[in-house]
C-alpha cells in the first residue's frame, strides 16, 4: 500500500495471517475522524465465532462508524442478516445517507423470513431519487442486463464523506448470510481513502441503481496503481468481446530467464464455481508452457453433470495442474448438505500470479471479488473484480491460499458428484 499507511501483520485464527493497515485522515476542522483498518480480511469457518464473522465485523465497523452527512452504498446478492440490516437502519436514523441495491431474489427466496428486506424498506424507503433507499434489480435479471436468468451478484460496500473527500471501499466474496460466515471460506479487501477506487466503484453503483441496461457498457479498466477494477456484465454482443480472465492470464510469461536462471511463473486460483471452459483451456495451455498451476475449487462442470466433457475433464490429466476440491459435509449429515446446514466450501474468487506478468519479472499480483469463473459471471451478471498489485497484500492472500489448500476436503480425491457439479451447494 502507500507509504503513508502503517502495515501490521496479525494472526487470524490459528491457520493464516492477514495484513491489516490502519488508516485514517488526520482530522482537522471540517474533516472526518472516521478511520478503518485497511487491507485483506479473511474469515475462518473452523475458528471462533469472532474468526468466523471477521468479514461481517468489518462491514459493521464501517457502517457503525459512518458519520452524520456521510453516505453508505451497498451492492449485495444475498443479505439475510437482520443485525447488519438494523445497523444500516440505525445509521440512517442518525443522519447517514444509506443506499442499497439488492438482487430480486431477496423477496422470493426461502430466507425472506429473516425479514432483512422489510427492515431496510421500512427504514430507508424505496425511492432511488432520495438520499436513502433500498432497491432491487428486475425479477430474474441483473440491473445491467435484461438477459434471463441473471443476477446482481455483487458484494461491495462504499462509504464516503464530503463527496469522496474521505472514502472506504470494501470488496468481498462474502454474502451477508450465516452460512457465509460459518461454512464458506471467504475474503474481503478493504481500501481506505483511495479516490480513484472510490470514483470507479461509485460510478458502477450508480449504474446499478439506474437499472438501465441500454446504457450499460463494459469498459476496459484503467489501472490506478496499485489497483485496477473490472465491472460486469461483459455482454456476449459487446463490440470488443472476450474473456476478462483469459485476458489477464495472457499477460503471464510461463517460462522466463532472470539473473541467468530459468524460472517459471506460478498461477494459484481459489474459486467457488469454475465452469468457464475458456479459462480451463487457457490454464491447460499455460501448464504446457511451463507455468505452475494450482487450483482449489468447490465445483466444476463435467460429463457427469452436463452430458459432455467440461472444465473438470480439461484440467484432470497426467502432468496437469494441481487440483484440490473443497466441498465437505462437515456435520456428517448428507441430507442437510444444501440447507440450512450446507457443506463447508471455498467461496472466494481470487487469482494469484507470481513471476513474469506484463513483461516484468518478480511480480506478485492478486485479483479478488464476486466474479466466479462461469459463463453468466462474464456475460450476464452484475459482478465486480478488483486487482491489487502489492507484495504485502499478495503475501497475505498466499498465506490464506495455503490455509484453504490444507483444509480442503476431499482435496485431490475429487472424483465426486459434488466436485464434478452433479450435486451443487447453493450460494447461501
Amino acid at each position: 500500500m502507500r507509504s503513508a499507511r502503517n502495515a501490521a501483520l496479525r494472526r487470524v485464527g490459528t491457520v493464516m495471517a492477514a495484513t491489516l493497515i490502519t488508516c485514517g485522515l488526520n482530522a482537522t476542522s471540517g474533516e472526518t475522524a472516521f478511520a478503518v483498518e485497511s487491507g485483506p480480511v479473511f474469515n475462518v469457518p473452523t475458528g471462533t465465532t469472532a474468526e468466523q464473522q471477521a468479514i461481517r465485523s468489518r462491514f459493521l465497523d464501517v457502517i457503525q462508524s459512518a458519520e452524520v452527512g456521510g453516505t453508505l452504498k451497498l451492492a449485495m446478492y444475498h443479505f439475510w442478516d437482520t443485525t447488519v440490516a438494523q445497523a444500516f437502519a440505525d445509521a440512517h436514523a442518525r443522519g447517514v445517507n444509506v443506499q442499497i441495491v439488492m438482487d430480486s431474489s431477496e423477496t422470493t427466496s426461502s430466507h425472506d423470513d429473516e425479514a432483512t428486506y422489510p427492515v431496510l424498506r421500512d427504514a430507508l424507503g424505496t425511492d432511488t431519487s432520495a438520499a436513502s433507499f433500498v432497491t432491487m434489480c428486475g425479477t430474474n435479471h441483473s440491473c445491467n442486463s435484461t438477459v434471463e436468468p441473471s443476477i446482481n451478484h455483487n458484494k461491495f460496500l462504499i462509504y464516503d464523506y464530503d463527496n469522496g473527500a474521505y472514502s472506504t471501499v470494501v470488496q468481498s466474496s462474502s454474502n451477508l448470510t450465516p452460512s457465509s460466515y460459518s461454512k464458506y471460506w471467504n475474503d474481503a479487501m478493504v481500501i481506505d481513502n483511495d479516490h480513484g477506487v472510490y470514483l470507479a466503484y461509485t460510478a458502477y453503483f450508480n449504474a446499478l441503481k439506474s437499472k438501465n441496461p441500454a446504457n450499460w457498457a463494459y469498459l476496459t479498466p484503467t489501472p490506478y496503481s496499485p489497483y485496477a477494477y473490472y465491472f460486469f456484465p461483459r455482454p456476449a454482443d459487446d463490440p470488443r468481446p472476450g474473456d476478462t480472465v483469459t485476458g489477464i492470464l495472457n499477460n503471464v510469461t510461463c517460462t522466463y530467464a532472470e539473473g541467468g536462471t530459468t524460472k517459471h511463473s506460478t498461477v494459484r486460483i481459489g474459486m467457488y464455481k469454475f465452469t468457464r471452459q475458456a479459462v480451463a483451456d487457457k490454464l491447460k495451455a499455460m501448464k504446457s508452457d511451463g507455468c505452475n498451476v494450482d487450483v482449489v475449487y468447490t465445483e466444476m462442470d463435467s460429463a457427469d453433470s452436463t452430458g459432455s466433457a467440461g472444465t473438470w475433464e480439461a484440467l484432470h490429466y497426467s502432468g496437469g495442474p494441481t487440483l484440490r476440491c473443497f466441498s465437505y459435509d462437515d456435520d456428517g449429515d448428507e441430507s442437510t448438505a444444501s440447507s440450512p446446514t450446507p457443506r463447508q466450501i471455498i467461496h472466494s474468487k481470487f487469482l494469484l500470479i507470481e513471476g513474469d506478468y506484463a513483461d516484468t519479472t518478480g511480480r506478485k499480483v492478486m485479483w479478488t471479488g464476486s466474479h466466479n469463473y462461469t459463463g453468466p459471471a462474464l456475460t450476464k451478471n452484475d459482478e465486480s473484480l478488483l486487482k491489487v498489485d502489492d507484495a504485502t497484500v499478495y503475501a497475505a492472500y498466499l498465506a490464506r491460499y495455503n490455509a484453504v489448500r490444507t483444509a480442503a476436503k476431499p482435496g485431490t480425491s475429487d472424483n465426486t458428484p459434488a466436485c464434478k457439479g452433479v450435486t451443487s451447494t447453493p450460494e447461501n
